[in-house]
């Protein structure tokens, strides 16, 4: 928000999803998060410096210590570590295609969004990409 802290992010993403966890929702104060997810080689913080909160064991997220925009978490995604920026933290956030909404099973009654794209009750270790959907979604 403040500019204090800036990031590239270079190559394709892993992935770019809607996240519906609570942890997720606690860190942003916003009913879903838009992430889009980088191995950790792919990401250089140019600008200032991130702080980072460990939530649980082995993840981070972090935030800019200047303003306190939430900016990622950090993890192991299964292959190795990555970082999965929030989409609204980036220059031109309208360029960020997502594909899936995961931990669906925790979503807010009250809020959805208006797309078609599959809907996953969780984030499933075993197979980190996804489970089978949690419901089958269509506006008319």
């Amino acid at each position: 928000m403040c500019g204090a802290v800036r990031f590239e992010a270079r190559g394709e993403p892993i992935n770019a999803n809607y996240c519906h966890c609570e942890s997720c929702r606690s860190h942003t104060g916003a009913p879903v998060v838009a992430l889009v997810g980088y191995r950790l080689e792919q990401v250089t913080f140019s600008k200032g410096e991130r702080r980072i909160f460990e939530s649980s064991p082995g993840v981070g997220r972090s935030f800019c210590g200047n303003c306190g925009s939430p900016m990622t978490w950090e993890g192991d995604g299964g292959d190795g570590p990555i970082v999965e920026i929030l989409v609204c933290t980036l220059d031109e956030p309208q360029n960020v295609t997502l594909l899936n909404h995961f931990n669906h099973a925790e979503h807010l009654p009250w809020f959805d969004t208006a797309d078609n794209l599959p809907r996953y009750r969780a984030f499933d270790d075993e197979d980190p990409y996804m489970t089978e959907p949690a419901v089958s979604f269509r506006r008319e």
